[in-house]
């Protein structure tokens, strides 16, 4: 399992690494019905804190075999096996995210992040016995997947009144483990392998931000037909979604992490800056599927923190974007500011009658800059960045 060239051309997404990511899509199913009924209960505050911390162990494990996969797959059949034991682990995990929203049972949940972590430390110790050149920090890898495992499981013998702070310092020192190892020496990931693989993931949480917010919206509608609150939602959704399928791909990744490869703090600022990306795509699923079940029971009189739950994840998704993957690209004109003013502008939505269809347009409105600002530039909008971009490999 030697190190792979990361200029390898034509490096792409494997199969089973397609497989790996559709298997997390049912985690981020259960943590979205999760936050999505803690919203609908009165619960929005507590819920959005489970939703985050449960979405985090989700978002590593994905996160963690991706970056190493890209540095050193070597399709063979140890390598499949030990995938395959991580999709197994990932499922376990699904299978605990209700348990840990209901009653903060983390029993199940860490089961399932035990059988990944163990695998990915195993993986590592392969690669330390294969790749000498990297060998310290391969077992700098092993040794904190490991002692973090560890301190995971000791959570569960901790006095319930003391978990989170606990939680958070194990947050913290996941964090640190990759910036530790990688001091030894950096991986040989692969810029456009690992563009494309966030891809994915951003097209996984908005599918099941769409998935969620249908069946919440069919559901209600077949109780309500006359609710004109219903379509306004259903259309208000589904212009929040496009824009930020739109706003995300309208900038390569790819060319950011080309010009990151040697720059360790600018590279973990993109890698961990994604959470927020990705949590606030699924969870706006969430506040959508919440919004629609308590137009059902209240009819307008939707509470605050049900608006919120539509209009915020939509924010923080847009100031992410802008902040770690739209503004390193250095562009001038009004893009520079549209992002930030339309990401202050839509939580205020929340105080509208229709929530979801005044962020929708806020949305829109901004890929409508967005869109203009690269036809004045001459890169011709999404499909022009993407296009140019391949000539541009293409020639080299």
């Amino acid at each position: 399992m030697r190190g792979r060239d990361p200029g390898e051309p034509h490096r792409t997404a494997t199969s089973l690494e397609l497989l790996f990511g559709l298997c997390f899509v049912i985690a981020v199913a259960e943590a979205s019905r999760g936050l999505s009924a803690a919203v609908a209960g009165g619960h929005a505050a507590s819920g959005a804190l489970r939703f985050a911390l449960v979405f985090f162990t989700v978002w590593w494990a994905w996160m963690n075999l991706t970056w190493f996969a890209s540095a050193y797959d070597p399709d063979d059949v140890p390598y499949r096996l030990t995938v395959l034991a991580q999709i197994t682990g990932s499922l376990v995990l699904a299978a605990g995210v209700a348990r840990a929203f209901e009653d903060g049972d983390l029993r199940v949940i860490t089961l399932g992040y035990a059988v990944l972590r163990t695998t990915l430390a195993a993986l590592w110790l392969r690669a330390a016995r294969s790749d000498p050149a990297r060998r310290r920090t391969a077992l700098r890898f092993a040794a904190g997947v490991t002692l973090c495992q560890l301190g995971w499981t000791a959570l569960l013998f901790v006095p319930a009144q003391v978990r989170l702070p606990a939680i958070l310092v194990m947050i913290a020192g996941e964090l640190t483990v990759p910036v530790w190892a990688q001091s030894a020496g950096m991986t040989p990931w692969h810029p456009r392998h690992i563009a494309e693989r966030y891809e994915s993931f951003v097209l996984i949480v908005l599918g099941e931000s769409v998935a969620a917010a249908a069946a919440a919206v069919r559901d209600a509608a077949g109780r309500h037909r006359d609710s004109g609150a219903l379509y306004l939602l259903a259309v208000g959704g589904l212009l929040m979604v496009f824009a930020m399928w739109w706003l995300y791909f309208a900038r390569p990744a790819h060319t950011i992490l080309a010009t990151t490869h040697r720059a360790a703090r600018r590279r973990f600022v993109w890698a961990y800056g994604h959470f927020p990306v990705f949590a606030s795509a699924a969870a706006e699923g969430a506040g959508l599927a919440a919004y629609a079940v308590l137009t059902q029971r209240h009819g307008d009189a939707v509470p605050l923190a049900a608006r919120a739950a539509v209009t915020v994840p939509v924010a923080v998704f847009l100031i992410t974007v802008w902040a770690v993957h739209v503004r390193p690209h250095r562009r001038r004109g009004t893009e520079r500011f549209a992002f930030p003013a339309v990401a202050v502008a839509v939580p205020a939505a929340a105080f509208a009658p229709a929530p979801a269809l005044v962020a929708g347009l806020l949305c829109a409105a901004l890929v409508v800059v967005v869109t203009r600002a690269d036809r004045a530039s001459c890169t011709g909008g999404p499909v022009g960045v993407h296009a140019q971009e391949g000539r541009r490999a293409g020639g080299a």
